[in-house]
C-alpha cells in the first residue's frame, strides 16, 4: 500500500513540509512517484520518519542520524523513550503550558526560567515545534499584552533579547556552508518590533539559509543596499504595529523597485492583511505562517 503526502503527515505526525525538507535536504526516504509526479510513500517510508521523529524528539540532529539505517535508529533509540505532549505529574509538557510558562517568565524578568522554558520546549517539540507552537504564539501574546498595557516596553525588550539569543544559538547546527542561499530579514521604516525578523531568521537558519538580520525600522534604500551586497536570494519583511501606517505602502512600492527582478520580496506579520492590497500589487509573497515562509524558502532555496 502507499501513502499520499497528506496521508504519510497525518500517519506519522510529522508536517508536509517536514516530510519533504527531511527528504530533499538529508535524505531520509526516496518515496515514489505517481504518473502525476505527486510522492507516494510506502508503509517502510513511514515506519523510517516515525523512528526518525522519535529521535529528533529527545534531541538528536536530523542531519546526523536522517541516514542511518533502520536498526541503528532502534538501537539509539533503546532506553530513551522520546518525549511527548502528554503531561506528567511533575510538568505538563503541552505547547500552551510552555507558552504560559515562558510569558510568566518574561512578566517577572526571569530570564533564567525563560531560558529553561524555551529548552524545555526545543528538547520537547524539535525547532520546527518549538517555533510554531510556542515562539508564534508567545510573540502573538506579548503583542496582545503590551498593546492592552498588561506589560511594559521594557517586558517586550527583554522578551525579545533573551528570544533571539536562544534562538541564534539554537538553529547554529543548522547552518550551512557558504554557499547557502542568502535572505535579508528587516522591518520597514515605522516598524519597531523586532520578535518578527528573529523568529523569521531562525526558521530560515533550520532550513539552511545564510541569514542577514539588519533589524527594525529601515528605510527601503537600505534593505535594498544589503541585499545588493549580500547577493541575497530573497528578503523577508516583518510588519507587525502599526496597521495603518500612510507610508507604509509607498516604502513596500519603492523597495519592490529596488530590488533586482531575481531577488523575492515575503512578507508576514501580525499586520500583513492590512497591507494585502499594496503586496499583490508589487509581486510580494505573503507569509501568513511559518508554514506559509517555509514553503516560499523551499521554493527559492537549493
Amino acid at each position: 500500500m502507499q501513502y499520499s503526502m497528506k496521508a504519510a503527515a497525518t500517519a506519522t505526525g510529522l508536517s508536509p513540509h517536514v516530510i519533504r525538507i527531511w527528504e530533499k535536504r538529508y535524505g531520509a526516504v526516496t518515496p515514489d512517484r505517481s504518473d502525476t509526479n505527486r510522492r507516494r510513500y510506502a508503509e517502510a517510508d513511514l515506519n523510517r520518519l516515525r523512528l526518525l521523529k522519535s529521535a529528533t524528539l529527545i534531541g538528536h540532529n536530523i542531519g546526523q542520524i536522517a541516514r542511518l539505517e533502520e536498526v541503528q535508529l532502534k538501537q539509539l533509540l533503546a532506553g530513551a523513550k522520546p518525549v511527548s505532549d502528554e503531561p506528567t505529574r511533575d510538568e505538563p509538557l503541552s505547547p500552551k503550558r510552555f507558552v504560559q510558562r515562558a510569558f510568566e517568565a518574561i512578566h517577572e524578568l526571569d530570564s533564567a526560567a525563560l531560558d529553561q522554558s524555551l529548552s524545555d520546549a526545543a528538547v520537547s517539540l524539535g525547532t520546527q515545534g518549538l517555533l510554531q507552537k510556542v515562539v508564534v504564539p508567545l510573540a502573538q501574546k506579548i503583542g496582545e499584552r503590551w498593546q492592552a498595557g498588561d506589560i511594559s516596553a521594557g517586558q517586550e525588550h527583554f522578551a525579545t533579547a533573551l528570544i533571539r539569543g536562544f534562538l541564534s544559538s539554537h538553529s547554529r547546527p543548522y547552518v550551512s556552508s557558504s554557499t547557502a542561499p542568502t535572505l535579508v530579514v528587516a522591518t520597514p521604516s515605522g516598524q519597531l518590533h523586532e520578535l518578527g525578523t528573529v523568529i523569521v531568521a531562525a526558521a530560515a537558519a533550520s532550513a539552511g539559509w545564510r541569514v542577514v538580520n539588519l533589524g527594525v525600522s529601515l528605510p527601503a534604500t537600505e534593505i535594498a543596499a544589503a541585499a545588493f551586497r549580500s547577493e541575497a536570494r530573497a528578503v523577508a519583511l516583518s510588519v507587525v504595529f502599526p496597521m495603518d501606517d500612510p507610508l507604509l505602502a509607498d516604502d513596500l512600492r519603492n523597495l519592490r523597485r529596488l530590488l533586482s527582478g531575481g531577488q523575492r520580496l515575503l512578507v508576514g506579520g501580525r499586520a500583513v492583511a492590512a497591507y494585502a492590497a499594496v503586496l499583490k500589487e508589487i509581486g510580494a509573497t505573503i507569509c501568513h505562517s511559518l508554514d506559509d515562509l517555509n514553503e516560499a524558502l523551499l521554493s527559492i532555496g537549493p
